[in-house]
């Protein structure tokens, strides 16, 4: 009993203050705002880049499509249907030149390339434009050139 009253009496009691050591103050941020577990800076790309995403990866599969045909068969895509697929295919070769010319200037301006965008999808259309890109001077090479 006295060994506990002895330990009870030195030891000091949890949430106790002592009364040689000042309380020291807590440091809280200004503004606390939540912080999202899905949210985060790369996920922030802006209206332009999730204009480049849902144009960017359609585009690349027209794009693709185009430059599949044009080895093969020697000529672009049909007209199709009031020249729509002719259309479309014109659009998507800008649309994935947007990309590539957005993404130097990225570089060239921050040293890095686009940001990944929500689920990686701008990261995505930016590589995807690259290998477009790639495939459409490896296609008029092998066409042209040869």
């Amino acid at each position: 009993m006295a060994c506990s009253m002895l330990r009870s009496s030195v030891t000091p009691r949890l949430g106790a203050r002592s009364g040689s050591l000042p309380a020291r103050p807590v440091a809280r941020p200004a503004s606390r705002r939540p912080v999202s577990a899905k949210a985060s800076s790369s996920d922030d790309v802006g209206a332009a880049g999730l204009a480049a995403i849902g144009l960017g990866l359609p585009a690349n599969a027209i794009v693709l499509w185009s430059e599949y045909t044009l080895q093969t068969t020697g000529a672009g895509l049909p007209p199709g249907p009031g020249g729509a697929l002719g259309a479309a295919e014109g659009v998507s070769y800008l649309v994935v030149l947007g990309l590539v010319g957005w993404s130097v200037a990225t570089k060239v301006s921050t040293g890095s390339g686009l940001p990944p965008g929500p689920s990686g999808l701008l990261g995505a259309a930016e590589g995807v434009s690259y290998l477009s890109l790639l495939a459409g001077i490896v296609v008029f090479a092998l066409k042209y050139l040869s």
